[in-house]
């Protein structure tokens, strides 16, 4: 069987859903393709959907922060109610320990430029924000077995306070709430679909896409493919044939994060923000019913695991990583009750080469790319549907976007964002080197 469409996207979590939205209310025919059984089941079931503007790069602050006044008005970006549920930001604030490499001064004059209000907490403003909690400066992280891991401090920590990040409380159903509003607008979506093969024509000189091959034989006919593949959007790129074009490379990096029980006073219903620890190596985010997420950050002294196979993973947390994290997180609070077994669960980040997305054009005509999300770009996933439509309407309309770079005005800020930023031929870009950005 054939069909004919005027875009496939490849790839229905919260931002193939969003880049779905988005073209199908240009007026464009519109199917989603994944291996899944819904929207979001993929990695974004998995996120922790945290909405912060702490990155290194101005275009990067600037999508951010556009992208949470989507967040913030929920049902006006959707124009419509999803009788299944909308999901919900809650808004906590954030609070970015002051260490060498947490690029501190840098986020100030970025934020500053955009108008992003902070402050500056010094010790006696984060003993009265956090309770309880040993605010030594043990810079930098160490493993448990480093012999100077339990080593003493007289240094303290400062911190960085914002009170306009938060989270979206469920992270599958935003790419749910994305999808039924596609629908509204003609979209069709196609789970337990894999694709096989990103096909071309090539009739003499021309090669362009010309749709995609599904397994078990069905084709889909577009002059427009959209890789938003998440941890497979690698192997994507390279059944395109457009890898070797891209100066930025992306792979899929195995993750762990677990949940445990908060101790009292520190709960998202006492206020608890969202903590950024670079200090030791981690970071928490309160949620409700009294409990936290905790994630890494990747510090230099941890070990990464790569995946060559993004079907062939664990996706059950470790005793190692679980007891290390465990241990950070008693040494940042002593009170903290380990638990005697890992509750969480191992996903996949889709990790660019500097951990900055690819929202580009390739090397291949009407194949497109948002991938290299890098385990920090959920946030952005309304706004991103934006980019991908105004980088396929400037190539249709006749318009090299690498040579002449889209530049998104964002309604918010009334500033341009130069989506150059996210090209697959860029420099790489100068950043925290980790899920921080």
């Amino acid at each position: 069987m054939t069909d004919s469409f005027d875009a496939v996207v490849i790839g229905a979590g919260v931002i193939g859903a969003s880049v779905a939205l988005e073209l199908a209310r240009s007026g464009r025919s519109v199917v989603v393709v994944d291996k899944g059984p819904s929207a979001g089941s993929g990695s974004t079931s998995a996120s922790v959907s945290i909405v912060r503007f702490s990155y290194s790069t101005l275009d990067s602050v600037l999508t951010a922060w556009e992208a949470a006044a989507m967040w913030h008005d929920w049902a006006g970006h959707l124009g419509i109610v999803d009788p299944a549920g909308m999901v919900r930001f809650v808004r906590t604030g954030m609070c970015i320990f002051n260490t060498p490499d947490a690029n501190i001064e840098r986020i100030r004059r970025l934020w500053d430029d955009v108008g992003i209000p902070y402050s500056i907490a010094d010790i006696d403003s984060l003993r009265a924000l956090l309770p309880g909690v040993d605010l030594g400066a043990y810079f930098p992280p160490k493993r448990i077995d480093d012999p100077a891991f339990a080593d003493e401090t007289d240094r303290e920590l400062t911190a960085l306070i914002d009170e306009e990040s938060g989270f979206v409380d469920d992270p599958m159903l935003a790419a749910c709430n994305l999808a039924f509003a596609a629908r509204q607008h003609g979209a069709q979506f196609r789970f337990h679909h894999q694709v096989v093969s990103i096909d071309r024509s090539h009739n003499g000189s021309e090669n362009c896409v010309v749709g995609v091959s599904l397994a078990g034989g069905d084709r889909i006919k577009a002059p427009v493919v959209i890789n938003v593949g998440g941890p497979h959007s690698s192997l994507l790129n390279k059944m395109a044939g457009v890898a070797d074009g891209m100066r930025i490379g992306n792979r899929p990096l195995r993750q762990e994060v677990f949940t445990v029980s908060a101790p009292a006073g520190l709960r998202l219903e006492d206020g608890l923000p969202a903590v950024a620890d670079l200090d030791l190596g981690q970071y928490i985010r309160p949620q409700a019913g009294g409990t936290w997420l905790v994630g890494g950050t990747e510090a230099q002294c941890d070990v990464l695991h790569w995946v060559d196979d993004p079907d062939d993973f664990d996706e059950y947390p470790t005793v190692e990583q679980f007891e290390v994290s465990m241990m950070r997180l008693a040494r940042r609070v002593p009170e903290f009750g380990v638990p005697h077994r890992p509750v969480g669960l191992a996903a996949l980040y889709d990790v660019a080469d500097d951990w900055v997305p690819i929202y580009d054009k390739s090397d291949l005509p009407g194949f497109f790319m948002a991938c290299g999300t890098s385990g920090n770009q959920f946030k952005n996933a309304p706004i991103v549907g934006q980019f991908i439509r105004d980088i396929i309407d400037a190539e249709q309309a006749g318009t090299d976007h690498d040579e002449q770079p889209v530049q998104f005005l964002g309604k918010r800020t009334a500033r341009l964002i130069n989506l150059g930023a996210f090209s697959r031929r860029r420099d790489k870009t100068e950043t925290s080197g980790t899920v921080m950005g």
